[in-house]
Protein backbone atom coordinates (compact mmCIF):
# COMPACT_ATOMS: atom_id res chain seq x y z
CA UNK A 1 0.00 0.00 0.00
CA UNK A 2 1.33 3.47 -0.90
CA UNK A 3 2.46 5.38 2.07
CA UNK A 4 1.72 9.04 2.49
CA UNK A 5 3.89 11.44 4.15
CA UNK A 6 2.85 12.45 8.26
CA UNK A 7 0.28 15.25 8.16
CA UNK A 8 2.59 18.14 8.41
CA UNK A 9 1.14 22.06 9.49
CA UNK A 10 1.30 25.02 7.04
CA UNK A 11 4.53 27.18 8.33
CA UNK A 12 2.93 30.34 6.72
CA UNK A 13 -0.20 31.07 5.59
CA UNK A 14 -2.19 34.36 4.22
CA UNK A 15 -4.52 36.27 1.96
CA UNK A 16 -3.46 37.96 -1.44
CA UNK A 17 -5.42 40.71 -2.84
CA UNK A 18 -5.87 39.74 -6.51
CA UNK A 19 -7.97 42.17 -7.60
CA UNK A 20 -11.64 42.53 -8.60
CA UNK A 21 -12.93 42.80 -5.34
CA UNK A 22 -10.98 38.73 -4.43
CA UNK A 23 -8.66 37.27 -2.11
CA UNK A 24 -7.58 33.98 -2.17
CA UNK A 25 -6.34 32.15 0.71
CA UNK A 26 -2.34 30.38 0.70
CA UNK A 27 -0.40 28.21 2.82
CA UNK A 28 3.25 27.03 2.56
CA UNK A 29 4.59 23.93 4.35
CA UNK A 30 6.87 21.68 4.25
CA UNK A 31 10.62 22.91 3.86
CA UNK A 32 10.94 26.38 2.89
CA UNK A 33 14.33 26.01 0.82
CA UNK A 34 13.13 22.94 -0.61
CA UNK A 35 11.85 22.57 -4.01
CA UNK A 36 8.67 24.53 -4.85
CA UNK A 37 5.24 22.90 -5.76
CA UNK A 38 1.43 24.22 -6.07
CA UNK A 39 -1.36 21.79 -5.38
CA UNK A 40 -4.60 23.11 -7.81
CA UNK A 41 -7.71 21.18 -6.27
CA UNK A 42 -10.47 20.31 -8.44
CA UNK A 43 -14.01 21.10 -8.72
CA UNK A 44 -14.17 23.42 -9.60
CA UNK A 45 -14.49 25.18 -6.26
CA UNK A 46 -14.06 22.34 -4.24
CA UNK A 47 -11.25 23.91 -2.21
CA UNK A 48 -7.72 22.66 -0.84
CA UNK A 49 -7.07 19.98 1.92
CA UNK A 50 -4.87 19.00 4.65
CA UNK A 51 -3.88 15.80 2.94
CA UNK A 52 -2.77 17.13 -0.27
CA UNK A 53 0.28 18.28 1.62
CA UNK A 54 1.10 14.78 2.62
CA UNK A 55 2.15 13.92 -1.22
CA UNK A 56 5.39 15.22 -1.00
CA UNK A 57 8.61 14.97 1.00
CA UNK A 58 8.44 17.75 3.75
CA UNK A 59 11.96 17.97 3.52
CA UNK A 60 12.68 18.18 0.11
CA UNK A 61 9.64 19.91 -1.05
CA UNK A 62 8.30 23.76 -0.16
CA UNK A 63 4.75 23.18 -0.87
CA UNK A 64 1.76 25.96 -1.67
CA UNK A 65 -1.83 25.05 -1.68
CA UNK A 66 -4.32 27.51 -2.17
CA UNK A 67 -7.99 28.05 -2.33
CA UNK A 68 -8.73 29.12 -6.27
CA UNK A 69 -11.16 32.32 -6.70
CA UNK A 70 -14.62 31.42 -4.47
CA UNK A 71 -14.25 28.60 -2.16
CA UNK A 72 -12.49 27.46 0.62
CA UNK A 73 -10.99 30.19 2.83
CA UNK A 74 -11.35 32.62 -0.33
CA UNK A 75 -13.03 35.65 -0.70
CA UNK A 76 -15.93 36.77 -1.39
CA UNK A 77 -17.58 33.22 -1.25
CA UNK A 78 -19.46 31.70 -4.53
CA UNK A 79 -22.21 31.47 -3.06
CA UNK A 80 -22.84 34.72 -2.51
CA UNK A 81 -21.07 35.93 -6.32
CA UNK A 82 -19.53 34.85 -9.17
CA UNK A 83 -18.06 37.68 -10.52
CA UNK A 84 -14.68 37.93 -12.19
CA UNK A 85 -14.17 33.98 -11.86
CA UNK A 86 -13.19 32.67 -15.08
CA UNK A 87 -9.96 30.44 -15.91
CA UNK A 88 -8.28 33.52 -17.16
CA UNK A 89 -8.76 34.91 -13.70
CA UNK A 90 -7.42 31.79 -12.20
CA UNK A 91 -4.17 31.95 -14.49
CA UNK A 92 -3.13 35.09 -13.70
CA UNK A 93 -4.39 34.53 -9.91
CA UNK A 94 -1.19 31.92 -9.55
CA UNK A 95 1.34 34.27 -11.45
CA UNK A 96 0.22 36.67 -9.13
CA UNK A 97 0.84 33.88 -6.43
CA UNK A 98 4.05 32.88 -7.15
CA UNK A 99 5.78 36.47 -7.55
CA UNK A 100 4.00 37.20 -3.87
CA UNK A 101 6.34 34.22 -2.53
CA UNK A 102 9.65 34.44 -4.31
CA UNK A 103 9.23 31.45 -6.63
CA UNK A 104 10.77 31.25 -9.85
CA UNK A 105 9.90 28.04 -11.19
CA UNK A 106 7.98 25.59 -9.86
CA UNK A 107 6.13 21.91 -10.17
CA UNK A 108 2.17 21.97 -10.74
CA UNK A 109 0.07 19.29 -9.81
CA UNK A 110 -3.40 18.64 -10.01
CA UNK A 111 -6.20 15.87 -10.39
CA UNK A 112 -9.53 16.71 -12.43
CA UNK A 113 -10.75 20.54 -13.12
CA UNK A 114 -7.25 20.78 -11.73
CA UNK A 115 -5.54 19.17 -14.42
CA UNK A 116 -7.02 21.37 -16.69
CA UNK A 117 -5.59 24.54 -14.89
CA UNK A 118 -2.69 23.21 -14.41
CA UNK A 119 -2.12 22.85 -18.23
CA UNK A 120 -4.13 25.83 -19.15
CA UNK A 121 -1.15 27.74 -16.98
CA UNK A 122 1.76 25.70 -18.12
CA UNK A 123 0.63 26.27 -21.58
CA UNK A 124 0.78 30.13 -20.43
CA UNK A 125 3.76 30.39 -18.63
CA UNK A 126 5.75 27.31 -19.43
CA UNK A 127 9.08 29.12 -18.77
CA UNK A 128 8.05 29.24 -14.85
CA UNK A 129 6.95 25.12 -14.81
CA UNK A 130 9.73 22.28 -13.80
CA UNK A 131 7.45 19.73 -14.36
CA UNK A 132 3.35 18.76 -14.38
CA UNK A 133 2.04 15.69 -12.50
CA UNK A 134 -2.09 15.16 -13.02
CA UNK A 135 -4.23 12.62 -12.81
CA UNK A 136 -8.17 11.82 -13.43
CA UNK A 137 -6.94 14.01 -16.91
CA UNK A 138 -9.72 16.52 -18.12
CA UNK A 139 -9.04 18.99 -20.23
CA UNK A 140 -13.36 20.96 -19.48
CA UNK A 141 -13.72 20.43 -23.76
CA UNK A 142 -17.14 20.94 -24.03
CA UNK A 143 -17.76 17.61 -25.50
CA UNK A 144 -16.63 15.93 -22.45
CA UNK A 145 -18.73 18.16 -20.12
CA UNK A 146 -21.68 16.54 -22.48
CA UNK A 147 -20.54 13.23 -21.80
CA UNK A 148 -21.05 13.36 -18.34
CA UNK A 149 -23.59 15.83 -18.35
CA UNK A 150 -26.33 14.37 -21.17
CA UNK A 151 -23.96 11.62 -22.89
CA UNK A 152 -24.23 9.12 -19.45
CA UNK A 153 -28.01 9.04 -19.30
CA UNK A 154 -27.44 5.38 -21.48
CA UNK A 155 -25.85 3.69 -18.19
CA UNK A 156 -28.11 5.66 -15.70
CA UNK A 157 -31.41 6.51 -16.91
CA UNK A 158 -32.97 6.43 -14.14
CA UNK A 159 -30.82 8.57 -12.46
CA UNK A 160 -30.38 11.33 -15.59
CA UNK A 161 -34.21 11.52 -15.80
CA UNK A 162 -34.26 12.46 -11.83
CA UNK A 163 -31.45 14.83 -12.56
CA UNK A 164 -33.25 16.31 -15.19
CA UNK A 165 -36.30 16.48 -13.35
CA UNK A 166 -35.85 20.10 -12.12
CA UNK A 167 -34.37 21.62 -15.01
CA UNK A 168 -33.35 20.38 -18.63
CA UNK A 169 -30.54 18.86 -19.82
CA UNK A 170 -28.26 21.74 -20.51
CA UNK A 171 -25.66 22.56 -17.62
CA UNK A 172 -26.62 26.05 -18.07
CA UNK A 173 -30.10 25.98 -16.52
CA UNK A 174 -28.34 24.39 -13.25
CA UNK A 175 -25.88 27.64 -13.34
CA UNK A 176 -29.05 29.90 -13.59
CA UNK A 177 -30.73 27.99 -10.67
CA UNK A 178 -27.69 28.54 -8.58
CA UNK A 179 -28.20 32.17 -9.27
CA UNK A 180 -31.81 31.96 -8.25
CA UNK A 181 -32.42 34.84 -5.09
CA UNK A 182 -34.53 31.87 -3.52
CA UNK A 183 -31.86 29.46 -0.83
CA UNK A 184 -34.23 26.86 -1.12
CA UNK A 185 -34.37 26.70 -5.13
CA UNK A 186 -30.23 26.92 -4.68
CA UNK A 187 -30.38 23.91 -2.10
CA UNK A 188 -32.22 21.63 -4.08
CA UNK A 189 -30.45 22.41 -7.05
CA UNK A 190 -27.01 21.61 -5.50
CA UNK A 191 -28.77 18.41 -4.34
CA UNK A 192 -29.58 17.31 -7.18
CA UNK A 193 -26.00 18.22 -8.45
CA UNK A 194 -24.23 16.28 -6.03
CA UNK A 195 -26.33 13.16 -6.20
CA UNK A 196 -25.36 12.82 -10.72
CA UNK A 197 -21.59 13.59 -9.68
CA UNK A 198 -21.87 10.41 -6.95
CA UNK A 199 -24.59 8.13 -9.55
CA UNK A 200 -21.94 8.86 -12.29
CA UNK A 201 -19.16 7.38 -9.69
CA UNK A 202 -20.71 5.15 -8.29
CA UNK A 203 -20.00 1.76 -10.04
CA UNK A 204 -16.08 2.17 -9.31
CA UNK A 205 -14.97 0.22 -6.89
CA UNK A 206 -15.29 0.76 -3.34
CA UNK A 207 -17.27 3.11 -4.07
CA UNK A 208 -19.98 4.62 -1.30
CA UNK A 209 -23.73 4.59 -1.85
CA UNK A 210 -25.27 7.54 -3.16
CA UNK A 211 -26.56 9.97 -1.01
CA UNK A 212 -29.61 12.17 -0.01
CA UNK A 213 -27.85 13.84 2.68
CA UNK A 214 -28.25 17.83 2.27
CA UNK A 215 -25.47 19.62 1.32
CA UNK A 216 -24.01 22.62 2.84
CA UNK A 217 -22.35 25.62 2.05
CA UNK A 218 -18.98 24.07 0.92
CA UNK A 219 -21.09 22.12 -1.84
CA UNK A 220 -23.12 25.26 -2.77
CA UNK A 221 -20.18 26.91 -3.46
CA UNK A 222 -18.51 23.72 -5.09
CA UNK A 223 -21.94 23.60 -7.75
CA UNK A 224 -22.08 27.41 -8.21
CA UNK A 225 -18.81 27.63 -9.69
CA UNK A 226 -18.83 24.39 -11.53
CA UNK A 227 -22.21 24.68 -13.68
CA UNK A 228 -20.69 28.35 -13.87
CA UNK A 229 -17.71 27.08 -15.15
CA UNK A 230 -19.27 24.35 -17.14
CA UNK A 231 -21.76 26.29 -18.67
CA UNK A 232 -18.67 28.40 -20.62
CA UNK A 233 -16.43 25.08 -21.44
CA UNK A 234 -14.52 26.99 -19.18
CA UNK A 235 -14.08 30.18 -21.38
CA UNK A 236 -11.86 27.50 -23.08
CA UNK A 237 -11.49 27.70 -27.40
CA UNK A 238 -13.38 23.25 -28.00
CA UNK A 239 -9.96 21.16 -28.05
CA UNK A 240 -7.34 24.31 -26.90
CA UNK A 241 -5.49 22.39 -24.27
CA UNK A 242 -4.76 19.18 -26.32
CA UNK A 243 -3.44 21.55 -29.22
CA UNK A 244 -1.47 23.85 -27.62
CA UNK A 245 0.21 20.72 -25.36
CA UNK A 246 3.40 21.04 -27.74
CA UNK A 247 3.89 24.40 -25.61
CA UNK A 248 4.50 21.86 -23.09
CA UNK A 249 7.65 20.21 -25.00
CA UNK A 250 11.07 19.83 -22.58
CA UNK A 251 8.78 19.95 -19.56
CA UNK A 252 9.19 16.37 -17.89
CA UNK A 253 4.92 15.11 -17.28
CA UNK A 254 3.21 12.57 -15.91
CA UNK A 255 -0.27 11.83 -16.59
CA UNK A 256 -2.36 9.72 -14.69
CA UNK A 257 -5.58 7.91 -15.03
CA UNK A 258 -7.74 5.12 -14.32
CA UNK A 259 -9.31 3.23 -16.69
CA UNK A 260 -12.98 2.33 -15.39
CA UNK A 261 -13.68 6.47 -14.87
CA UNK A 262 -16.23 7.05 -16.40
CA UNK A 263 -17.37 10.50 -15.88
CA UNK A 264 -13.58 11.04 -17.27
CA UNK A 265 -13.18 8.73 -20.27
CA UNK A 266 -9.35 7.37 -21.08
CA UNK A 267 -9.40 8.78 -24.29
CA UNK A 268 -8.92 12.29 -23.06
CA UNK A 269 -5.54 11.11 -21.33
CA UNK A 270 -4.29 9.30 -24.28
CA UNK A 271 -5.32 12.10 -26.73
CA UNK A 272 -3.19 14.78 -24.41
CA UNK A 273 -0.54 12.37 -24.52
CA UNK A 274 -0.47 11.75 -27.67
CA UNK A 275 -0.33 15.65 -28.22
CA UNK A 276 2.60 16.28 -25.28
CA UNK A 277 6.49 15.52 -26.34
CA UNK A 278 7.76 13.65 -23.76
CA UNK A 279 4.63 12.93 -21.60
CA UNK A 280 4.03 9.98 -19.92
CA UNK A 281 0.96 8.39 -19.28
CA UNK A 282 0.08 5.71 -16.69
CA UNK A 283 -3.06 3.77 -17.13
CA UNK A 284 -4.53 1.89 -14.00
CA UNK A 285 -6.80 -0.82 -15.52
CA UNK A 286 -8.32 -1.54 -11.75
CA UNK A 287 -9.86 2.46 -10.73
CA UNK A 288 -11.85 5.08 -11.80
CA UNK A 289 -11.97 8.82 -11.57
CA UNK A 290 -11.17 8.47 -7.19
CA UNK A 291 -7.94 7.78 -5.77
CA UNK A 292 -6.17 4.23 -5.63
CA UNK A 293 -3.54 2.56 -4.16
CA UNK A 294 -2.06 1.46 -7.47
CA UNK A 295 -2.40 6.04 -8.46
CA UNK A 296 -1.44 7.45 -5.51
CA UNK A 297 2.02 5.35 -5.55
CA UNK A 298 2.27 6.44 -9.14
CA UNK A 299 1.91 9.97 -8.06
CA UNK A 300 4.27 9.72 -5.13
CA UNK A 301 6.89 7.88 -6.82
CA UNK A 302 6.97 10.69 -9.33
CA UNK A 303 7.19 13.35 -7.07
CA UNK A 304 9.90 11.77 -5.08
CA UNK A 305 11.83 11.32 -8.43
CA UNK A 306 11.11 14.88 -9.42
CA UNK A 307 12.04 16.18 -5.71
CA UNK A 308 15.70 15.79 -7.01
Amino acid sequence: MAELYPPIEPYDRGFLDVGDGHRIYWETSGNPAGKPAVVLHGGPGQGSTPGMRRAFDPARYRVVLLDQRGCGRSTPHAVDSVRDNTTGHLVADLEKLREHLGIERWLVTGGSWGTTLALVYAESFPERVTEIVVSAISTTRRSEIDWLYRGLRRFFPEEWARFTSGADDDVAAYARLMADPDPAVRQRAAEAWCRWEEVVLSLEPGAPPVSDAPVHEAALAFVRLTTHYYANAGWLEEGAVIRDAGRLAGIPGVLIHGRLDLSCPVTTAWELAEAWPGAELLVDDHSGHRASDVKRGWKLAALDRFAG
